[in-house]
């Protein structure tokens, strides 16, 4: 018998909500120090800096568009979860670099794209409601488990702003935190078991991987890192064999070898 997953971890849709406005700020604030030389640097994949700084808004435009729309039909029961939301990216991820490139042609003064953007969000979405169907790339969501989706985006384009440009963007812990938690769920997800314990402190302890259940003690098979090389892991920014060259990952045990499982999200 394959073993039992996990229920979902709960989240406070009005704490989320204030995670993402906060990290969405952040971003806007840096963005505004960005020069034209800056701006042009090349970002992740085939982006541009500018491409990125364009993308950013669609992660909060996206919520704001859904609840502009009729409540979906169908019921209560959204068509994907918030554990699926992950592995559901990577075929949308050509449609998403196509829009990133369109907006920062067609939108040149970022920052009006960004405050307009935050008007939007502020008065569109709610800090209640978390069971609302919206409208995703994925399918329909609850609105509580959308916004939880959005510190993920939120905070990888942080890290990849850092990383392409030098500059130092804060996180909010909140944002943080969330993002961390759910990655680290998918992970338990994708492959449930109770043979690996993987550690990502201060937010995430998940056990995955089928084989025999550690129950007291120290864990024979054990991964952890801090949260930004997990980021960095499920999303494909770093490498398995280069995150243990050089020490950002600890793993014992001969079943601690995650790098079939990763990245969680294309």
């Amino acid at each position: 018998m394959p073993p039992a997953k996990k229920r979902p971890r709960a989240y406070d849709v009005a704490r989320t909500r204030a995670a993402v406005l906060a990290q969405f700020t952040h971003l806007r604030d840096a963005v505004r120090t960005l020069t034209p030389e800056q701006l042009a640097l090349p970002g992740p994949g085939e982006w541009t800096v500018r491409d990125l700084a364009a993308h950013v808004t669609t992660v909060l435009e996206r919520v704001s568009r859904g609840m502009e729309q009729p409540r979906p039909v169908g019921g209560p029961k959204p068509e994907t979860s918030l554990l699926e939301w992950p592995f559901s990216t990577a075929a949308k991820a050509q449609d998403i670099a196509g829009e990133a490139r369109a907006t920062a042609a067609d939108r040149t003064d970022l920052d009006a794209l960004y405050e307009e953007t935050l008007a939007r969000f502020t008065a569109l979405v709610p800090d209640g409601d978390q069971d609302r169907l919206v409208p995703t790339r994925a399918g329909t969501m609850r609105l509580g488990d959308f916004l939880v989706t959005r510190t993920v985006e939120l905070v990888v384009h942080t890290d990849d702003l850092h990383r392409a440009t030098g500059i130092d963007v804060p996180y909010d812990r909140q944002a943080l935190a969330a993002c961390t938690r759910l990655l680290a769920d998918a992970l338990a997800d994708r492959a449930p078991g109770g043979s690996v314990e993987v550690r990502v402190p201060p937010f995430a302890v998940v056990q995955c991987i089928g084989g025999p259940k550690h129950t007291r003690g120290t864990p024979p098979n054990v991964v952890e890192t801090d949260p930004l090389t997990w980021v960095r892991l499920a999303t494909g920014r770093t490498r398995w064999a280069s995150a243990l060259d050089s020490a950002q990952v600890s793993a014992s045990g001969e079943r601690a070898d995650l790098a079939p499982l990763l990245p969680l999200m294309g």
